[in-house]
């Protein structure tokens, strides 16, 4: 197929990027029949990301096996914050990993002396290890905190988390490349979205470090019934929120152990320069 006939079938079949996508598709394939099933399966609406096998995510690429939730650029600013957080040589668990990104790309950025990434989702996990084992991190398959090791009670500094968020009855506003193709279990947030919020909130503090912190991702309309849930599970919180991302952070320390008050809530305005194509960073639906 020629890269025209490629970007046809790709606009035909609703792709608002094509002609990109098309360059991505034909620089990704091995040999013209793989191209094809490319081409075939993108077309069927298959999330571009688990197609070419990678996602761009804080200037790395991510691989992303089929079937699992592709990172989200929006989910940068979380990494941001995480990295502003994270002395020198601190120990970081990344929960409800997916592909691992948050970790890959916190460890990219700052020296850690562990990182550990856990997930419900077996596929998840043998994906995450492909991203962070190149930084000697470790995937464990299991929900929430439970299969990591005891031996990291008190001792996690950075806890992040892009938890489910999506309200159950909102999952079908989504667009059906993630409503179809990514596990449910990666979308579905319960009645109000924050289900798996408020389990990770009433273990956080056992886990977390003296000074620890923990970082998870959520809409800005949810952002004030979760920091009252991080303040029942014993954290500080505040939430840190970004137009330029559409995106709303929250950050919740060890009530006992923080260093005095905090703001609220903080508006992040300084606009970020985006390096990927058009085809990568194209808008999604909030999670």
């Amino acid at each position: 197929m020629t890269p025209a006939a490629i970007a046809a079938t790709l606009r035909a079949a609703g792709c608002v990027f094509a002609d990109d996508e098309a360059r991505l598709l034909i620089d990704t394939a091995a040999t013209p029949a793989a191209l094809d099933d490319m081409v075939r399966r993108r077309a069927g609406g298959l999330p571009l990301e688990q197609v070419i096998g990678w996602a761009e995510f804080c200037g790395q690429r991510i691989v992303v096996d089929p079937g699992v939730f592709v990172p989200r650029r929006r989910s940068e600013f979380l990494v941001i914050q995480a990295a502003a957080l994270t002395p020198p040589n601190a120990i970081a668990v990344d929960l409800c990993c997916g592909t691992g990104a948050l970790g890959a790309s916190l460890a990219a950025r700052r020296p850690l002396a562990e990182l550990h990434a856990t997930d419900i989702d077996p596929a998840a996990v043998r994906c995450a290890q492909k991203n962070i084992g190149s930084v000697g991190g470790k995937a464990y398959h299991g929900d929430l905190f439970q299969p990591l090791p005891a031996r990291l009670r008190g001792q996690v500094f950075i806890l992040i988390s892009n938890a489910p968020y999506v309200p159950t009855a909102e999952l079908t506003l989504m667009p059906p490349e993630a409503r179809d193709h990514e596990p449910r279990v990666a979308l579905d947030g319960g009645g109000d979205g924050l289900d798996v919020v408020r389990r990770i909130a009433a273990d956080a503090a056992r886990w977390l470090a003296p000074g620890g912190s923990w970082l998870v991702e959520t809409s800005e309309r949810q952002a004030r019934v979760a920091e009252e849930i991080l303040r029942g599970g014993g954290l500080d919180p505040r939430s840190v929120v970004s137009a330029d991302h559409g995106v709303t952070v929250l950050i919740g320390t060890r009530r006992d152990l923080c260093a005095g008050p905090k703001p609220a809530r903080v508006i992040a305005a300084k606009s970020l320069s985006w390096r990927s194509s058009r085809a990568i960073r194209r808008a999604r639906a909030d999670r």
